[in-house]
């Protein structure tokens, strides 16, 4: 609560307050794991995002290892296989909080959590649960290429299967995390379409095992050089020759048919007892359950970003005086902080609802797609009325709110552009003409 020395006739500052876990979405176990992200946000992440992201600095080695004490690489992952076996919403519930001080220590979460992991062999797949639970398996994910980008049908790294391994030869680019990872999911091009196939056929996801730090023989790559989203380098990938065990082809469907010894949100209904036909249509599931969730996390990504940006302004605005008073009297400057605090509140119920949905295992994409076109334009909205809060002090990096600006710019490009999204939400609304 603001409040006044009559001596001296100064004001304390007042902080924004933080958001609150209320009904219906509230337990006393959310609530302490909410709380407990925060702490260690505030206290641990944020200082280190101040320290090394205006150097272009990495997440360092003892962060990464907070979060695996934490278990929050294994928020989703089953407790039988040392996961917290928690939610999306648990999930995007956390990441919204670590994006508030970093959004890469938000973002390195989802390279865990089970991803990597859907191996036809189910000793393998339970033994890389473990690890990805631990924080021991984290990897990257080499979808796009230099003409393939959300068009990912256009993919042509190609995959040639030579005995008992795979050869990848090809180029790939926006690989996050590639150099320091465990692992590389790779998406490659076994075969051409034939006459009346969809472009898509012919597609496979391989498993790249690599030690942290090195790249194996036949792969090299350069950081990209960006803008923003520090902590963990971007690459662009060449692939020469690269070989990759037979059996290393990630599958959906695995997951799907491991379900009743693996665990996971469509466990009882799947179980372990599909096969072909079912097994497709399960690991199809699996596959856009991935992608909604993805969908999800970026918005919640988004939300702490903004809500970042709000309360760095709550305190500027009291701080800065100008014409003999802080400028948070003005009315205009005040009533712009109501906007964006309502905007905000808005994407953080809209993904909150998401996030239900699919942890009760509801078909919703169309509304992930909702949740992540409004949270991200959102978010690129609000930082920018806090760069204009905080005036000429805002285009520096003295201050936090441009790397808010940065991130939330690359949360409506990354996971699908805002385009993407308004076409998948239009399909599911409107029927193409013959003409189309």
């Amino acid at each position: 609560m603001t409040s006044s020395d009559s001596a001296t006739g100064e004001t304390e500052l007042q902080e924004a307050r933080p958001p609150a876990l209320l009904p219906p979405w509230h337990t006393p176990e959310r609530e302490e794991l909410q709380l407990q992200a925060r702490r260690f946000a505030m206290e641990e992440v944020l200082p280190v995002a101040n320290e090394l992201d205006p150097q272009k600095g990495l997440i360092p080695a003892s962060l990464l290892q907070r979060l695996a004490e934490l278990g929050y690489f294994g928020i989703t992952v089953p407790a039988e296989h040392g996961g917290l076996g928690l939610g999306v919403f648990e999930y995007c519930m956390v990441s919204e909080e670590l994006a508030r001080a970093w959004m890469s220590s938000a973002s390195i979460l989802a390279r865990a959590q089970g991803l990597g992991t859907t191996l036809a062999d189910a000793d393998r797949r339970r033994d890389l649960l473990r690890r990805s639970a631990r924080g021991e398996w984290i990897g990257a994910i080499a979808l796009s290429e230099p003409d393939a980008g959300s068009d990912l049908a256009g993919v042509s790294t190609r995959a040639v299967l030579e005995g008992d391994e795979w050869v990848v030869t090809g180029h790939k680019r926006w690989c996050g995390n590639a150099e320091a990872a465990d692992f590389i999911q790779v998406l490659v091009r076994e075969r051409d379409p034939e006459e009346g196939e969809p472009r898509s056929r012919g597609l496979r996801t391989l498993l790249l095992e690599k030690e942290r730090g090195e790249f194996p023989a036949g792969l090299s790559g350069h950081p990209i050089d960006k803008v923003g989203y520090h902590g963990f380098l971007t690459w662009d990938l060449t692939f020469d020759g690269v070989r990759i065990p037979a059996e290393n082809v990630l599958d959906d469907a695995n997951a799907a048919q491991g379900e009743g010894e693996i665990g996971g949100r469509v466990g009882g209904e799947i179980g372990g007892r599909v096969g072909g036909e079912s097994a497709a249509r399960a690991g199809m599931r699996k596959a856009k359950e991935f992608l909604d969730t993805a969908r999800v996390h970026t918005a919640a990504r988004a939300v702490g970003l903004a809500r970042a940006a709000l309360e760095d302004s709550v305190v500027y605005l009291q701080e800065r005086e100008q014409f003999g008073h802080p400028i948070a009297d003005f009315q205009a400057l005040r009533f712009a902080v109501a906007e964006m605090a309502a905007q905000i509140e808005q994407s953080r119920a809209f993904y909150r609802q998401v996030a239900h949905l699919l942890d009760l295992g509801v078909p919703c994409d169309r509304e992930a797609a909702m949740v992540k076109l409004e949270a991200t334009e959102m978010a690129v909205r609000v930082t920018n009325q806090a760069m204009q809060l905080h005036g000429g002090n805002g285009y520096t990096t003295e201050r936090q709110v441009e790397r808010h600006w940065r991130d939330a710019r690359l949360t409506t490009i990354f996971e699908g552009t805002s385009e993407i999204q308004k076409r998948i939400i239009s399909d599911r609304m409107l029927p193409r003409s013959p003409l189309a």
